[in-house]
């Protein structure tokens, strides 16, 4: 297992490089980099005033000079040749140093640091919404399949599941945020600006207050996938032929159920809880976070595309494609400790 784990760190750093090589020469090609747009940005500066000095009568754009196009290159380090940008980038990752963004003047530790608690609220409180309704409802439904509460319930998750979460963001917003209807719940943020005042019961009433509706608009659709993965997983264990046999022996229900069907059904769902957690951390909504003006890691990593804020968009990369190898990772190693039965590295 030792030489395992091993050999699975080590294929880790030519995947990541990889996979920060094909980023990065895509972004050579994308039009409209950092200098450009800084360059358009003191042109825009330059029109302005030369269009007030002259009394409101427009007299031609201002250019930008040799020496101060070189300037900012340098500044932004594009002076430098595309390898040598790509090996500092390199050398910078390794020691865990993702540089500093371009316009929000910050490190971009610092940047995914503060826009964190968004999106671990976001992403923690829908993963154990998700699990915690999924699993129950999906174990139920194995052990009624074919009746009418098996039909009824695949019928309200799979209409959960069809509805986009930033439509059903919009029909809350209007219904229960102060649109045509009722003003129950705020309109934007994670907490309210009497936040510190309040006492301990207060804050995460006001809290939770303010997660309801994304947390809705996130769940709704997640429902769908879980339930029904664990209902399958369970019905396939029920018609299993072990299961037959335990029966045979005169065991109860009760026991064949929870004594083998359970152990071997959950096997799919505990291996896939570290990617699930991990993702829903990370994954970022940009829609729900812009509808509810909540300022987080999706909102960050689109607003870098955006701006071509470099640093932004690799280091949320590499920290990004980091977290998914190791849990990848995490995810296999669970195997072997749900299933023994599972080696990894065996020979046939």
């Amino acid at each position: 297992m030792l030489a395992y784990i091993l050999k699975r760190i080590l294929l880790m750093v030519p995947t990541l490089i990889g996979i920060l090589l094909v980023s990065f020469v895509i972004i050579q090609f994308v039009p409209g980099g950092p200098v450009e747009q800084l360059v358009q940005e003191l042109r825009g500066r330059g029109l302005a005033g030369e269009v007030a000095s002259s009394g409101g009568v427009y007299r031609g754009a201002q250019g930008v000079d040799s020496s101060k196009l070189e300037e900012i290159r340098q500044l932004y380090g594009f002076d430098k040749p595309a390898v040598q940008r790509f090996a500092d980038m390199l050398v910078r990752y390794a020691q865990f140093d993702l540089g500093k963004s371009y316009f929000h003047h910050k490190g971009v530790w610092q940047l995914i640091v503060e826009k964190l608690p968004v999106s671990i609220s976001l992403g923690l409180w829908s993963f154990l919404l998700v699990y915690a309704v999924s699993i129950p409802l999906g174990i139920a439904k194995a052990v009624r399949n074919g009746s009418r509460f098996d039909l009824w319930t695949s019928t309200a998750i799979l209409i959960g599941y069809a509805i986009p979460g930033f439509v059903l963001g919009v029909a809350l917003l209007v219904l229960f945020g102060g649109g045509s209807f009722l003003q129950w719940f705020p309109l934007r943020g994670l907490t309210s600006d009497n936040w510190a005042q309040l006492s301990l019961a207060g804050k995460l009433l006001d809290y939770f207050w303010h997660l309801a509706m994304p947390l809705a608009c996130l769940v709704l659709g997640s429902f769908a996938v879980t339930t029904l993965l664990t209902k399958n997983t369970f019905l396939e264990e029920i018609r299993r032929q072990y299961v037959l046999t335990a029966r045979a022996k005169g065991l109860s229900e009760r026991r064949v159920f929870y004594r083998h069907v359970f152990r071997n059904a959950l096997i799919p769902l505990v291996t896939g809880f570290p990617a699930a957690f991990v993702g829903a951390f990370f994954a970022g909504s940009l829609l729900i976070e812009t509808l509810f003006s909540l300022d987080g890691l999706g909102l960050l990593s689109y607003e870098a595309v955006m701006k071509r804020d470099y640093p932004v968009v690799m280091g949320s990369l590499y920290v990004f494609s980091l977290l998914g190898l190791v849990t990848k990772l995490i995810t296999d190693l669970m195997y072997t400790w749900v299933d023994p039965r599972v080696k990894f590295g065996a020979t046939q």
